[in-house]
């Protein structure tokens, strides 16, 4: 009975399917820390609330989900599937936009949401600190 949990475990850790982030991006250190109560920041207060920060690759975008434990997504801002000089834009609209080569990513879950593309978007952990402290870091 052991040896058949001890295999259902492995076969569960083998099948888990894991997102496909480019590893031609560059690895940066990112330890941030946002104060909700600053005015660059304000609209992360409430759902669908989003800013742009400073760090990461090409800068990062937070989102406020309004959901979830923590309910704040924050991704780079660099193209995951294109050398790209200029950040990723986000309107709002719940994709993430490229401008070199109009690809849409998801702000949910970084997914890419133009056919052929196959990198997602490179997230990273958001922890709430308090009630106006968000701090960003590498997974």
């Amino acid at each position: 009975m052991r040896k058949i949990i001890l295999l259902l475990v492995a076969i569960s850790f083998l099948s888990c399917e894991k997102n496909d982030t480019n590893d031609s991006l560059p690895d940066v250190n990112v330890d941030i820390t946002v104060n909700l109560n600053l005015p660059q920041y304000i609209d992360l207060q409430t759902p669908s609330g989003w800013a742009y920060t400073s760090g990461g690759v090409k800068g990062i975008v937070i989102y406020n989900m309004g959901t979830g434990n923590p309910p704040y997504k924050a991704f780079d801002r660099a193209c995951p599937n294109n050398d790209c000089n200029s950040p990723m834009t986000f309107d709002g609209s719940l994709k993430l936009k490229c401008p070199c080569d109009n690809s849409e990513y998801s702000i949910i879950d970084g997914s890419p949401q133009t056919k052929g593309n196959k990198h997602f978007a490179r997230e990273y952990r958001v922890n709430v600190l308090n009630s106006s402290a968000l701090n960003i870091t590498n997974f």
